[in-house]
């Protein structure tokens, strides 16, 4: 039977505010219908598939002066999401079975459920999303085959010294400045001009030069030629003062290339400590995560979710390790040492299992068929390529995702499918996701439109949602990692349009906030941006830099509170792409409140009875005492926990272990809930932290003339 409305689940009916929590609707839950008490107890979350989850719960009801009944219900419903308030509300539910393992008596059950039906189709509550990934038992997220993604290594630099790596994507476009004896290069996010034979660089307060301009011998200087300065006055945003003024002191060496490259950084000569219980060592004054074995006398390095091993730091030849040949010892890094952070990318951890929850969480919303729509401009008249392997065409000159298939247009805009019978438009909101889009392969820069999904349509509104492999994050070998390894080739007209990256922004992974990143610099003073090319896609797909692992509080300090050291512009102000796409787009999650201030909703109060109440696969009512102990709960007499005919048996070995495992995965829910807040603020990140979610870019990314 189906019915719609809000469902109270994990509920919190808080926007995840630290200062709410004291107001906050815990678990167990009861509802009072006139002589009947129903306690709600936290549910067991089964499922997350799509946007569909599916659960079950323990509860009792209670009559005065009749015997509480404990019983079992099953549900599933429609979930609405806002990854950036991390709160879910779920509606359209069903609920397929609603079980009294102890009554005997049909009419009797029926008369019950009909009461609970009732109660729970008047109320409206959100749900934490933090709750629902520590509470899923059997996640959905896809495991991508070994061969699907490219993991050869990127150019690994490893300096000593203060280094800063300055990408060029590609072969270096120069581009005449109208009117002066100038050439900008287009195709790197940092300010770099020409004059004559000599190239100059900006960072900070800094100009740099060099004869070549793919050169690790760039020198400091102090004298630039006026009409170079002038042109850098002109393009370069002005950027608040730098708190850590102290850094500007220091020059730091450049590395200038156009390879995918990644540079790990130490503060003068590697220091490494033992990782407690392990047989290795980790460095202790940088800012990347490097391990070492000792047996074996190999270096480990984690770079975007992904490690690389090397006999030698300097100049290694670095190789990829699939996730499941880690050496065993590394399952035995603690999770109370600075290092710990390394967790999540270690197959089999708790921290690794919750970023697998994660990647099947969708962000969803409600989009307005008669009202949304999208824009598409082109670089000259549109051009398509066939990717290899499919009969899909995508545009190439443009920075939005444009696929042509079956003679149909179709474009993703901030999570969004539209379609058109023009490859200019107009555009509609496309209520069915064509079958061929699940044969876009990775190595096409437009892959990540597979984890953009419409579930389902009405003749008013279009359910849509992505995950996040939208933004380029992928669950693989037990582990989530960042970006496909591939290099896409950006184009360049009238405009250029770069394409997703996966190297060279120190990109790193928080079980609390996703993925951040530090663009592979060390010093917040090193910025880069141009003002003219704001909406520029550069690095990570919107990505934010993130606080990093705060080593020390003193080395690297241009971090400080989210570190200006260059970064993508692209749609930092927001962490959900729906936001950006305002006109026609409504979030159930957030408006939730709302739709309860319109109308006459009932809420569930908090009961004083113990949160120790479950229930196995089969509906039977297990408690669990403070011992560990597991006794199943049958019908009392005017609420004694004594059955007055039966004797409190223990589950089986089987459904023991399952119960066991459902009250870790609620302990560690709570806890995830808790810690959350705490953790998602630069300020008070662990030392070893993460970064801050993003929103997606649009598609291919911004467009620079």
């Amino acid at each position: 039977m189906k019915f719609k409305f809000l469902f109270i689940l994990l509920a919190i009916s808080t926007m995840g505010i630290a200062e709410e929590k004291t107001s906050t609707l815990d678990w167990p839950r009861e509802i009072i219908e006139k002589d009947y008490t129903i306690t709600l107890y936290q549910p067991q979350l089964e499922q997350l598939k799509n946007n569909i989850l599916e659960g079950r719960l323990a509860l009792s009801v209670k009559k005065d002066n009749e015997d509480i009944i404990f019983g079992a219900l099953w549900f599933n419903g429609r979930m609405h999401t806002d990854m950036e308030t991390r709160m879910a509300v779920l509606e359209d539910m069903e609920i397929p079975m609603v079980k009294f393992p102890d009554i005997k008596d049909s009419s009797k059950i029926e008369k019950l459920k009909e009461l609970i039906i009732s109660d729970f189709s008047s109320i409206d509550l959100e749900m934490s999303i933090d709750k629902i990934v520590g509470l899923l038992e059997n996640p959905d997220a896809e495991d991508l085959p070994q061969d699907h993604l490219s993991n050869n290594p990127p150019e690994i630099y490893y300096r000593s010294e203060p280094t800063v790596l300055v990408l060029i994507d590609g072969k270096p476009i120069l581009k005449e400045v109208e009117g002066q004896d100038l050439k900008t290069v287009v195709n790197t996010p940092f300010f770099i001009v020409k004059k004559d034979s000599t190239y100059f660089l900006k960072g900070g307060e800094h100009w740099f030069s060099s004869k070549e301009l793919e050169s690790k011998n760039w020198k400091n200087i102090t004298e630039v030629p006026e009409d170079v300065e002038k042109l850098a006055e002109s393009k370069i945003d002005d950027t608040e003062e730098d708190p850590e003024k102290e850094d500007s002191i220091i020059i730091p060496k450049l590395i200038v290339t156009s390879n995918p490259s990644e540079l790990i950084l130490s503060n003068g000569e590697i220091n490494y400590q033992p990782i407690t219980g392990t047989t290795l060592l980790f460095v202790t004054n940088t800012e990347n995560d490097i391990i070492m074995e000792i047996s074996s006398q190999m270096n480990y390095v984690l770079l975007n979710g992904r490690w690389y091993k090397s006999k030698t730091l300097s100049d290694g030849e670095w190789e990829f390790v699939q996730p499941n040949d880690l050496p065993d010892t590394f399952s035995g890094i603690p999770d109370d040492q600075s290092i710990s952070s390394v967790r999540v990318s270690i197959p089999g951890t708790p921290e690794a299992l919750e970023a697998k929850y994660e990647q099947q969480m969708p962000q969803t919303a409600v989009v307005d068929r008669k009202t949304a729509t999208t824009e598409v401009k082109y670089d000259g008249d549109p051009k398509f390529e066939t990717m290899e392997g499919t009969t899909v065409k995508y545009a190439i000159n443009t920075e939005s995702t444009v696929l042509l298939i079956n003679q149909s247009y179709y474009c993703v805009d901030d999570g969004i499918w539209f379609e058109s019978k023009n490859a200019k438009g107009p555009w509609a909101v496309a209520t069915e996701r064509p079958e061929e889009v699940e044969e876009i392969p990775a190595s096409a820069p437009v892959y990540n439109v597979k984890y953009v999904y419409i579930y389902d349509s009405t003749p008013d509104v279009v359910y849509v949602g992505y995950t996040p492999g939208y933004y380029n994050s992928y669950y693989y070998g037990g582990v989530v990692v960042y970006g496909t390894g591939y290099y896409y080739q950006p184009w360049y007209g009238m405009y250029y349009y770069p394409r997703p990256v996966t190297y060279g922004y120190g990109v790193h992974y928080n079980p609390y906030t996703g993925w951040g990143f530090s663009v592979g610099v060390s010093y917040g003073w090193f910025t880069f941006g141009v003002s003219s090319y704001h909406h520029s896609y550069w690095g990570p797909m919107g990505y934010r830099h993130g606080y990093r692992h705060g080593y020390h509080h003193g080395y690297h300090r241009g971090y400080h509170n989210g570190y200006r050291a260059g970064y993508a512009r692209g749609k930092y102000n927001s962490r959900n792409a729906y936001n950006n796409h305002k006109n026609g787009v409504r979030q159930t999650s957030r408006s939730s409140r709302q739709m309860n201030n319109s109308r006459n909703v009932r809420t569930a109060q908090p009961s004083r009875k113990p949160n120790n109440v479950y229930t196995d696969r089969s509906g039977n009512v297990m408690r669990r005492d403070n011992n560990g102990n597991w006794k199943q709960q049958y019908n009392s007499r005017q609420g004694s926990q004594t059955n007055r005919s039966k004797p409190q048996t223990r589950p089986q070995t089987q459904n023991r272990q399952q119960l066991e495992r459902d009250f870790q995965n609620r302990n560690r829910a709570n806890t995830r809930y808790q810690n959350y807040p705490q953790q998602r603020t630069p300020s008070s990140f662990p030392s070893r932290g993460g970064g801050a979610r993003p929103a997606p870019s649009r598609g291919g990314g911004g467009r620079r003339r």
